[in-house]
């Protein structure tokens, strides 16, 4: 079992930056692939990023590379988005979730989810 509590989420203008972070509980978290989705008014959840257990490996969305970096620190059982250049289209509510296969950015692979944290972007 593994609880995810995200953190970080604000108003913020468009281009400014924000990080936000993902602590998780269990001592499993380095087994883990990690990811990062977000789900916006009237919209499906949608994948943002995601990385392997140890970080080797990562995935993006086209519209957030170049722009977000997902990075983990298995001694802290965290796991981060940095967030740049954020416009209005970045507003949702962005989701950790845990994986325990292999590194996906499908979300019904994976097996633990956070609350939820909101990211509003004003013009």
């Amino acid at each position: 079992q593994v609880q995810l509590v995200e953190s970080g989420g604000g108003l913020v203008q468009a281009g400014d930056s924000l990080r936000l972070s993902c602590a998780a509980s269990g001592r499993a978290f380095s087994t883990y692939a990690m990811g990062w989705f977000r789900q916006a008014p009237g919209k499906e959840r949608e994948f943002v990023a995601a990385t392997s257990w140890n970080g080797g490996r990562t995935l993006y969305t086209d519209s957030v590379k170049g722009r977000f970096t997902i990075s983990r620190d298995n001694a802290k059982n965290t796991v981060y988005l940095h967030m740049q250049s954020l416009t209005i289209g970045d507003t949702a509510v962005y989701y950790c979730a845990a994986d325990s296969g292999p590194l996906s950015a499908l979300k019904h692979f994976y097996d633990y989810w956070g609350q939820g944290t909101q990211v509003t972007v004003s013009s």
